[in-house]
């Protein structure tokens, strides 16, 4: 199958970028997570891909990161979770996020996420627990520490910052900050 896409990026439209590989555009559907940290149209970029078959439909799923496949991998594995709603979740969370949720048993957390409910989100705690790598969940300190911290860099990177810069900034921040005066105190620092 194919396992990973190397070429120039020709377009990109939420969720959906299109890759030309030799004249061949393929057309790959990516996590919010991956999607802004492309680099921009006409430059070279390299995508892991995880293929799925359906009977109505072939779908080419791309991802910058190992961890980020491998837990779109362990997500589709559980009952009534499709890969439209994995993608969902990776484009919600983070696989650093996702993966500290998941070791504080945080429900809450996973609700937030558009069009996972608190079923799914119990069923997403229960089959994950344990299966998040080392390798998947965030070094000590590098988690928001609080909702509102998480919320914040959640805003920053929906605005286009990556995640490193995310939490750096949001890492800069005292940590009884509320929300919305935290989004203006980072923006200002990311913008100097």
């Amino acid at each position: 199958m194919i396992g990973r896409i190397s070429g120039v990026l020709a377009d990109k439209q939420p969720p959906q970028v299109l890759v030309d590989v030799g004249g061949v555009g393929y057309q790959l559907d990516v996590p919010m997570s991956s999607f802004f940290n492309l680099p921009a149209i006409g430059e070279r970029v390299v995508l892991l891909t995880h293929f799925v078959v359906r009977e109505d439909a072939q779908i080419l799923f791309g991802f910058l990161t190992s961890g980020e496949r491998s837990t779109f991998k362990e997500l589709v594995k559980i009952s009534g979770v499709g890969s439209r709603t994995a993608l969902s979740v990776l484009s919600g969370l983070s696989v650093a996020e996702l993966a500290a949720a998941v070791s504080r048993q945080d429900g809450a957390r996973l609700v937030k996420v558009p069009g996972i409910g608190k079923k799914t989100a119990e069923r997403l705690l229960l089959e994950l627990k344990g299966k998040l790598g080392a390798d998947l969940s965030m070094p000590a300190g590098s988690a928001p520490a609080s909702d509102a911290q998480s919320d914040i860099a959640q805003a920053l990177q929906s605005l286009g910052y990556s995640e490193r810069e995310a939490l750096a900034a949001v890492k800069a921040l005292a940590a009884d900050t509320g929300v919305s005066d935290g989004i203006k105190q980072a923006l200002k620092a990311l913008n100097r």
